[in-house]
């Protein structure tokens, strides 16, 4: 039980947001020139993206319970597992190496499928990207000078969860990259570092205590909650310009614009967030913004697939 705490569940929702957009927007693509999109890369990248998401969690309790981070934060000391005493450092610091093998071997297999062997530069290249993610999930707080004490964890997190995990889901079934998914892949990336932020303004006075200046903390809890209603307008404006662009408004099919509903709950949930005063009241959103953004990820995938 203690584990299965210490991987955070309702953090896997976001992390398969990415894989699901990118996906099938390529195989909305795929399928209109008659090409092959297949069910094994997707799955294997569903697995992948969920084993950084759970490297990523457990690295954060380990480096976040070394440092002493997670004893200021009393809303969340009784499930930070390294910091409530209830995993020793020792096991969380070999789960993770553990997890780090694993994300590796599942990277390596993934890539094998999607790529070998008619495009052997491709999968070197995505498996220095598949590096790259796996030490970016580690160093959020693992290290002399982890980027999440310095402020740059929302760069990261655009980065990876949204260009990365959209675009590179994208490329592995095309094997090409076309400017316009930047689109969808940015309202991603927004969301997520809105989950982040949401996260920071939370725990913004533990962290001011413990010395993890986040850019939540830098900004100010007024001017993040701005830099947060701002990160929860773009995404569906950015998915609607993407729609535009691919002539859904004059083709007739207006099955894509289902995505298009959540503009009310968006509207709901962004008056809730304003309303609060108090960071601790924040922790119920995180969870609802993740839910969100997963639920863009699945009606923009049936709209562009499933109801032509």
């Amino acid at each position: 039980m203690n584990w299965i705490k210490a991987v955070r569940l309702r953090t896997l929702p976001l992390s398969l947001s990415g894989i699901i957009t990118g996906s099938f927007i390529a195989k909305w693509r795929l399928d209109s020139e008659g090409n092959f999109w297949n069910w094994e890369i997707f799955a294997l990248a569903i697995l992948v993206t969920l084993l950084y998401q759970i490297l990523s969690n457990l690295a954060n309790d380990y480096g976040d319970g070394i440092k002493g981070t997670d004893k200021n934060r009393a809303n969340e000391a009784e499930t930070r597992a390294v910091a409530s005493g209830k995993i020793s450092a020792k096991q969380m610091r070999n789960a993770v190496i553990l997890l780090a093998v694993l994300s590796l071997v599942a990277t390596v297999v993934l890539l094998y499928f999607a790529f070998y062997p008619n495009f052997i530069k491709e999968f070197w290249i995505f498996i220095s990207l598949g590096i790259a993610c796996i030490l970016a999930a580690i160093g959020y707080t693992i290290g002399k000078k982890p980027y999440g004490y310095l402020g740059l964890g929302d760069a990261m997190v655009f980065i990876f969860f949204g260009l990365v995990s959209v675009c590179g889901s994208y490329f592995l079934f095309t094997k090409s990259l076309d400017w316009d998914v930047l689109l969808p892949a940015s309202a991603i990336g927004l969301m997520s570092v809105s989950v982040l932020n949401l996260n920071n303004m939370r725990d913004i006075e533990s962290d001011r205590e413990s010395g993890k200046k986040t850019l939540a903390l830098r900004l100010g809890f007024r001017n993040a909650m701005i830099y947060e209603v701002v990160l929860l307008q773009l995404p569906l404006l950015l998915i609607l310009i993407f729609l535009g662009l691919n002539d859904f408004f004059r083709n007739g099919n207006y099955y894509p614009f289902m995505v298009m509903i959540l503009l009310f709950p968006m509207m709901s949930l962004r008056r809730k967030i304003l309303k609060t005063k108090e960071p601790k009241a924040l922790d119920p959103f995180l969870k609802q913004v993740g839910i969100m953004t997963l639920t863009m990820a699945i009606l923009l995938a049936f709209g562009l697939n499933y109801f032509q």
